[in-house]
């Protein structure tokens, strides 16, 4: 039924859901910073076209895998402590992005956590 709606959306779902399968805590971390660079990447481009209706989509996306990264931080962890301020600021940013968009703000956060990807690299 998704594929009849949105076969771009149904495509990209698949991928992700191959990515997932059976990967390790180090790849779904770094398998949900992708999808937080690349998400704030297409909600700028979105609402640079005027589509809306792709912004939401794309910054839900970040949301949900930013929250998944809270989710999945270890509490007793040395550094849990600067992981959940810092993962929970940018979700914050997003979140404030969803009512009031604010492209610089969204573009510092793809930024960090791009540089936080290429350091996984």
């Amino acid at each position: 039924m998704l594929a009849l709606r949105d076969p771009d959306e149904a495509y990209r779902r698949s991928q992700f859901d191959a990515r997932i399968s059976g990967a390790s805590a180090a790849d779904l971390v770094r398998v949900c910073v992708d999808e937080v660079v690349d998400s704030l990447a297409l909600a700028v481009l979105a609402h640079r076209q005027r589509n809306y209706t792709l912004r939401s989509r794309a910054l839900t996306r970040a949301v949900t895998a930013l929250t998944a990264l809270e989710m999945g931080i270890d509490r007793q962890a040395p550094l849990a402590s600067a992981l959940l301020q810092f993962y929970g600021a940018a979700r914050i940013r997003v979140l404030d992005s969803a009512v009031r968009f604010e492209t610089p703000a969204l573009e510092e956060v793809r930024s960090d956590f791009a540089d936080l990807r290429a350091a996984f690299a």
